[in-house]
Protein backbone atom coordinates (compact mmCIF):
# COMPACT_ATOMS: atom_id res chain seq x y z
CA UNK A 1 0.00 0.00 0.00
CA UNK A 2 1.25 3.47 -0.89
CA UNK A 3 2.00 5.73 2.07
CA UNK A 4 -1.00 7.74 3.24
CA UNK A 5 -0.71 11.50 2.93
CA UNK A 6 -1.93 13.84 5.66
CA UNK A 7 -4.97 14.64 3.53
CA UNK A 8 -5.62 10.91 3.03
CA UNK A 9 -5.59 10.46 6.81
CA UNK A 10 -8.00 13.32 7.40
CA UNK A 11 -10.34 12.10 4.66
CA UNK A 12 -10.50 8.73 6.43
CA UNK A 13 -12.08 10.56 9.37
CA UNK A 14 -14.08 13.36 7.79
CA UNK A 15 -15.75 10.95 5.42
CA UNK A 16 -19.20 12.18 4.47
CA UNK A 17 -19.10 14.14 1.18
CA UNK A 18 -19.55 17.90 1.32
CA UNK A 19 -21.71 17.88 -1.82
CA UNK A 20 -25.37 17.13 -0.83
CA UNK A 21 -26.01 15.20 -4.03
CA UNK A 22 -23.19 12.77 -3.18
CA UNK A 23 -24.19 12.00 0.40
CA UNK A 24 -26.69 9.27 -0.53
CA UNK A 25 -24.06 7.54 -2.63
CA UNK A 26 -21.85 7.12 0.46
CA UNK A 27 -24.34 4.68 2.01
CA UNK A 28 -25.71 1.31 0.85
CA UNK A 29 -29.21 2.21 2.10
CA UNK A 30 -31.24 5.39 2.62
CA UNK A 31 -30.22 7.75 5.40
CA UNK A 32 -32.89 9.30 7.61
CA UNK A 33 -32.66 12.52 9.61
CA UNK A 34 -33.53 12.18 13.30
CA UNK A 35 -35.64 15.14 14.42
CA UNK A 36 -36.68 16.53 17.77
CA UNK A 37 -39.74 18.73 18.08
CA UNK A 38 -39.14 22.14 19.66
CA UNK A 39 -41.32 25.18 20.26
CA UNK A 40 -39.85 26.78 17.14
CA UNK A 41 -39.96 23.74 14.87
CA UNK A 42 -38.11 20.50 14.24
CA UNK A 43 -34.43 20.33 15.14
CA UNK A 44 -32.04 17.88 13.41
CA UNK A 45 -30.14 15.92 16.07
CA UNK A 46 -28.90 12.79 14.26
CA UNK A 47 -28.69 10.58 11.19
CA UNK A 48 -30.05 7.02 11.09
CA UNK A 49 -29.77 4.25 8.53
CA UNK A 50 -33.12 3.05 7.19
CA UNK A 51 -32.44 -0.39 8.70
CA UNK A 52 -32.10 1.20 12.14
CA UNK A 53 -35.34 3.12 11.64
CA UNK A 54 -37.14 -0.11 10.69
CA UNK A 55 -35.65 -1.82 13.72
CA UNK A 56 -36.86 1.01 15.95
CA UNK A 57 -40.38 0.71 14.53
CA UNK A 58 -40.37 -3.05 15.21
CA UNK A 59 -39.98 -2.43 18.95
CA UNK A 60 -43.33 -2.42 20.80
CA UNK A 61 -44.67 1.12 21.17
CA UNK A 62 -44.97 0.54 24.91
CA UNK A 63 -41.17 0.35 24.96
CA UNK A 64 -40.10 2.92 22.33
CA UNK A 65 -42.91 5.43 22.63
CA UNK A 66 -44.38 7.18 19.61
CA UNK A 67 -42.24 7.22 16.47
CA UNK A 68 -43.22 9.14 13.34
CA UNK A 69 -41.50 8.32 10.06
CA UNK A 70 -41.85 10.24 6.82
CA UNK A 71 -40.41 8.12 4.03
CA UNK A 72 -40.83 10.87 1.46
CA UNK A 73 -38.66 13.36 3.35
CA UNK A 74 -36.51 10.63 4.95
CA UNK A 75 -37.15 11.91 8.47
CA UNK A 76 -37.92 10.23 11.77
CA UNK A 77 -39.18 11.78 14.99
CA UNK A 78 -38.78 9.86 18.22
CA UNK A 79 -38.43 10.34 21.98
CA UNK A 80 -40.46 13.60 21.91
CA UNK A 81 -41.50 13.50 25.56
CA UNK A 82 -41.98 16.52 27.87
CA UNK A 83 -38.93 16.15 30.13
CA UNK A 84 -35.29 15.13 29.89
CA UNK A 85 -35.91 12.40 32.46
CA UNK A 86 -38.74 10.90 30.43
CA UNK A 87 -36.75 11.09 27.20
CA UNK A 88 -33.69 9.49 28.78
CA UNK A 89 -35.82 6.66 30.15
CA UNK A 90 -37.46 5.80 26.83
CA UNK A 91 -34.09 5.94 25.03
CA UNK A 92 -32.72 3.59 27.72
CA UNK A 93 -35.68 1.27 27.14
CA UNK A 94 -34.88 1.14 23.43
CA UNK A 95 -31.18 0.49 23.99
CA UNK A 96 -31.87 -2.26 26.51
CA UNK A 97 -34.37 -3.85 24.14
CA UNK A 98 -31.81 -3.85 21.35
CA UNK A 99 -29.18 -5.19 23.72
CA UNK A 100 -31.38 -8.13 24.67
CA UNK A 101 -33.30 -8.81 21.47
CA UNK A 102 -32.01 -6.63 18.70
CA UNK A 103 -29.82 -7.35 15.68
CA UNK A 104 -27.12 -4.77 16.43
CA UNK A 105 -23.67 -6.00 17.30
CA UNK A 106 -22.56 -2.60 18.52
CA UNK A 107 -24.86 -2.54 21.57
CA UNK A 108 -23.43 -5.83 22.77
CA UNK A 109 -20.30 -3.84 23.55
CA UNK A 110 -22.22 -2.22 26.41
CA UNK A 111 -20.23 0.44 28.28
CA UNK A 112 -22.71 1.61 30.91
CA UNK A 113 -21.72 5.20 30.13
CA UNK A 114 -24.41 7.85 29.49
CA UNK A 115 -23.59 10.21 26.63
CA UNK A 116 -25.34 13.56 26.15
CA UNK A 117 -27.65 14.52 23.29
CA UNK A 118 -28.27 18.25 23.02
CA UNK A 119 -31.00 20.45 21.64
CA UNK A 120 -31.18 24.19 21.09
CA UNK A 121 -29.26 26.45 23.49
CA UNK A 122 -27.18 23.43 24.58
CA UNK A 123 -30.16 22.06 26.49
CA UNK A 124 -29.70 18.40 27.40
CA UNK A 125 -32.43 16.52 25.55
CA UNK A 126 -31.52 13.09 26.89
CA UNK A 127 -28.69 10.71 27.59
CA UNK A 128 -27.97 7.59 25.56
CA UNK A 129 -25.85 4.55 26.33
CA UNK A 130 -22.46 5.04 24.69
CA UNK A 131 -22.62 1.74 22.82
CA UNK A 132 -25.87 2.73 21.13
CA UNK A 133 -25.23 6.37 20.31
CA UNK A 134 -24.00 5.46 16.84
CA UNK A 135 -27.34 3.88 15.95
CA UNK A 136 -28.98 7.29 16.39
CA UNK A 137 -26.17 9.16 14.62
CA UNK A 138 -26.08 11.89 17.27
CA UNK A 139 -23.09 14.12 18.02
CA UNK A 140 -20.48 12.30 20.09
CA UNK A 141 -18.10 14.17 22.39
CA UNK A 142 -14.68 13.11 23.58
CA UNK A 143 -11.26 14.22 24.78
CA UNK A 144 -7.82 13.50 23.29
CA UNK A 145 -4.44 14.45 24.74
CA UNK A 146 -1.00 14.62 23.18
CA UNK A 147 1.71 13.87 25.73
CA UNK A 148 5.25 14.86 24.78
CA UNK A 149 8.68 15.46 26.28
CA UNK A 150 11.36 17.91 25.22
CA UNK A 151 14.28 16.30 23.41
CA UNK A 152 16.76 18.72 21.90
CA UNK A 153 18.47 15.86 20.07
CA UNK A 154 15.34 15.18 17.97
CA UNK A 155 14.63 17.00 14.73
CA UNK A 156 11.63 18.90 16.11
CA UNK A 157 12.81 19.11 19.68
CA UNK A 158 10.21 16.74 21.10
CA UNK A 159 9.21 13.11 21.38
CA UNK A 160 5.64 11.87 21.82
CA UNK A 161 4.19 9.17 24.04
CA UNK A 162 2.23 6.78 21.83
CA UNK A 163 0.08 3.97 23.28
CA UNK A 164 -0.96 0.76 21.57
CA UNK A 165 -4.57 -0.20 22.19
CA UNK A 166 -5.23 -3.54 23.84
CA UNK A 167 -6.06 -6.51 21.63
CA UNK A 168 -9.21 -6.98 23.75
CA UNK A 169 -10.64 -3.57 22.78
CA UNK A 170 -13.97 -3.92 20.98
CA UNK A 171 -13.00 -1.24 18.48
CA UNK A 172 -9.71 -0.69 16.68
CA UNK A 173 -7.79 -3.28 18.72
CA UNK A 174 -3.97 -2.99 18.72
CA UNK A 175 -4.00 0.23 16.71
CA UNK A 176 -1.94 3.19 17.88
CA UNK A 177 -3.62 6.01 19.78
CA UNK A 178 -3.13 9.44 21.27
CA UNK A 179 -1.44 9.47 24.67
CA UNK A 180 -4.81 9.61 26.47
CA UNK A 181 -8.34 9.66 25.02
CA UNK A 182 -11.87 8.94 26.11
CA UNK A 183 -15.57 9.69 25.79
CA UNK A 184 -17.29 12.58 27.51
CA UNK A 185 -20.19 11.49 29.69
CA UNK A 186 -23.32 13.49 30.46
CA UNK A 187 -22.62 16.54 32.65
CA UNK A 188 -18.87 15.88 32.58
CA UNK A 189 -16.50 18.79 32.01
CA UNK A 190 -13.93 18.11 29.26
CA UNK A 191 -10.96 18.96 31.47
CA UNK A 192 -12.24 16.78 34.32
CA UNK A 193 -12.75 14.00 31.76
CA UNK A 194 -9.15 14.15 30.52
CA UNK A 195 -7.88 14.15 34.12
CA UNK A 196 -9.95 11.04 34.82
CA UNK A 197 -8.89 9.29 31.64
CA UNK A 198 -5.21 10.13 32.23
CA UNK A 199 -5.36 8.33 35.55
CA UNK A 200 -7.32 5.35 34.22
CA UNK A 201 -5.40 4.76 31.00
CA UNK A 202 -1.89 6.05 31.63
CA UNK A 203 -1.52 6.25 35.43
CA UNK A 204 -0.69 9.97 35.20
CA UNK A 205 -1.06 11.79 38.54
CA UNK A 206 -3.97 14.19 38.98
CA UNK A 207 -1.70 16.93 40.36
CA UNK A 208 0.53 16.71 37.27
CA UNK A 209 -2.46 16.94 34.96
CA UNK A 210 -3.98 19.93 36.71
CA UNK A 211 -0.70 21.82 36.71
CA UNK A 212 0.52 21.10 33.19
CA UNK A 213 -2.29 19.91 30.89
CA UNK A 214 -3.39 22.67 28.50
CA UNK A 215 -6.53 22.87 26.39
CA UNK A 216 -6.02 23.51 22.69
CA UNK A 217 -9.62 23.74 21.45
CA UNK A 218 -11.77 21.36 19.43
CA UNK A 219 -11.78 19.37 16.20
CA UNK A 220 -15.05 18.39 14.50
CA UNK A 221 -15.68 15.89 11.70
CA UNK A 222 -18.26 13.48 10.23
CA UNK A 223 -17.13 9.87 10.29
CA UNK A 224 -18.71 6.73 8.80
CA UNK A 225 -17.91 3.49 10.62
CA UNK A 226 -16.14 0.57 9.02
CA UNK A 227 -15.51 -3.01 10.17
CA UNK A 228 -12.91 -1.88 12.73
CA UNK A 229 -15.39 0.14 14.78
CA UNK A 230 -16.69 -2.80 16.79
CA UNK A 231 -20.13 -3.15 15.24
CA UNK A 232 -22.11 -2.21 12.17
CA UNK A 233 -20.62 -0.47 9.15
CA UNK A 234 -21.96 2.78 7.69
CA UNK A 235 -23.16 4.29 10.97
CA UNK A 236 -22.80 8.08 11.07
CA UNK A 237 -20.51 9.38 13.79
CA UNK A 238 -20.56 13.18 14.03
CA UNK A 239 -17.76 13.79 16.53
CA UNK A 240 -16.31 16.67 18.52
CA UNK A 241 -13.03 16.13 20.34
CA UNK A 242 -11.64 18.52 22.90
CA UNK A 243 -7.88 18.45 22.33
CA UNK A 244 -5.30 18.82 25.10
CA UNK A 245 -1.50 18.92 25.22
CA UNK A 246 0.83 18.19 28.10
CA UNK A 247 4.59 18.49 28.34
CA UNK A 248 5.64 15.64 30.59
CA UNK A 249 8.81 15.58 32.68
CA UNK A 250 11.39 13.23 31.19
CA UNK A 251 11.14 10.99 34.24
CA UNK A 252 7.33 10.65 34.00
CA UNK A 253 6.52 7.47 32.10
CA UNK A 254 2.89 6.66 31.21
CA UNK A 255 2.02 3.09 32.15
CA UNK A 256 -1.05 0.94 31.37
CA UNK A 257 -3.51 0.80 34.24
CA UNK A 258 -7.07 -0.17 33.27
CA UNK A 259 -6.26 -2.72 30.55
CA UNK A 260 -7.27 -0.54 27.60
CA UNK A 261 -3.66 0.11 26.64
CA UNK A 262 -1.12 -2.60 25.91
CA UNK A 263 2.06 -0.52 25.97
CA UNK A 264 3.48 2.99 25.56
CA UNK A 265 6.27 4.04 23.19
CA UNK A 266 8.33 7.23 23.24
CA UNK A 267 8.75 8.18 19.58
CA UNK A 268 10.21 11.00 17.54
CA UNK A 269 7.92 13.02 15.32
CA UNK A 270 9.35 11.19 12.31
CA UNK A 271 8.57 7.79 13.82
CA UNK A 272 5.00 8.90 14.53
CA UNK A 273 4.55 10.26 11.00
CA UNK A 274 5.89 7.05 9.47
CA UNK A 275 3.41 4.97 11.47
CA UNK A 276 0.62 7.35 10.46
CA UNK A 277 1.55 6.97 6.79
CA UNK A 278 1.33 3.19 7.21
CA UNK A 279 -2.21 3.50 8.60
CA UNK A 280 -1.28 2.17 12.05
CA UNK A 281 -3.10 4.84 14.06
CA UNK A 282 -6.79 4.78 14.96
CA UNK A 283 -8.20 7.15 12.34
CA UNK A 284 -9.33 10.02 14.54
CA UNK A 285 -6.09 9.81 16.53
CA UNK A 286 -4.13 10.44 13.34
CA UNK A 287 -6.29 13.52 12.77
CA UNK A 288 -5.56 14.78 16.30
CA UNK A 289 -1.84 14.32 15.69
CA UNK A 290 -2.02 16.27 12.44
CA UNK A 291 -3.76 19.04 14.37
CA UNK A 292 -0.92 18.93 16.93
CA UNK A 293 1.76 19.09 14.24
CA UNK A 294 0.09 22.12 12.65
CA UNK A 295 -0.20 23.93 15.97
CA UNK A 296 3.48 23.17 16.70
CA UNK A 297 4.59 24.53 13.32
CA UNK A 298 5.75 21.12 12.11
CA UNK A 299 3.18 21.14 9.30
CA UNK A 300 2.75 24.47 7.51
CA UNK A 301 1.39 25.89 4.29
CA UNK A 302 4.94 25.85 3.01
CA UNK A 303 5.56 22.12 3.47
CA UNK A 304 1.98 20.74 3.25
CA UNK A 305 0.31 21.41 -0.13
CA UNK A 306 -3.14 20.46 1.21
CA UNK A 307 -2.87 22.59 4.34
CA UNK A 308 -6.07 24.61 3.90
CA UNK A 309 -8.27 21.64 3.06
CA UNK A 310 -6.83 19.68 5.98
CA UNK A 311 -7.58 22.49 8.43
CA UNK A 312 -11.09 22.95 7.04
CA UNK A 313 -11.91 19.24 7.26
CA UNK A 314 -10.70 19.04 10.86
CA UNK A 315 -13.15 21.79 11.78
CA UNK A 316 -16.24 20.82 9.86
CA UNK A 317 -19.43 22.81 10.21
CA UNK A 318 -21.92 20.22 11.47
CA UNK A 319 -25.51 21.43 11.70
CA UNK A 320 -26.36 19.65 14.93
CA UNK A 321 -27.00 21.53 18.18
CA UNK A 322 -24.59 21.33 21.09
CA UNK A 323 -21.58 22.95 22.75
CA UNK A 324 -19.39 22.31 19.70
CA UNK A 325 -21.15 25.21 18.00
CA UNK A 326 -19.61 27.73 20.40
CA UNK A 327 -16.43 25.91 21.47
CA UNK A 328 -13.12 27.34 20.32
CA UNK A 329 -11.59 25.45 17.36
CA UNK A 330 -8.01 24.26 17.83
CA UNK A 331 -6.94 26.15 14.69
CA UNK A 332 -8.48 29.31 13.31
CA UNK A 333 -10.45 28.55 10.15
CA UNK A 334 -10.70 31.49 7.74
Amino acid sequence: MAPLSNLDLVKQVDVIPYEPELVAKAFPEPLYTLLHQTSTGDQTIGYMLSSVVKSLLSIPESVRGQVKVDDASKTVRAFDLPTETERTQVVANVMNYWREKGPWEIVRNWRNEPWPVYGNNDDLLYSVERAGAGLLGVMRYGVHMNGYVKDEGSAHGIKLWVPRRSETKSNYPRMLDNTVAGGLMTNEDPFECIVREADEEANLPETLMREHCKTAGTVVYLYITDERAGGEKYLVYPETQWVFDIELPVDTIPTPKDGEVEDFYLWTVEQVQEAMARGEFKPNCALVLIDFFIRRGILTRENEPNYDEIVRRMHRKVLLPGPHQTARPSISVS
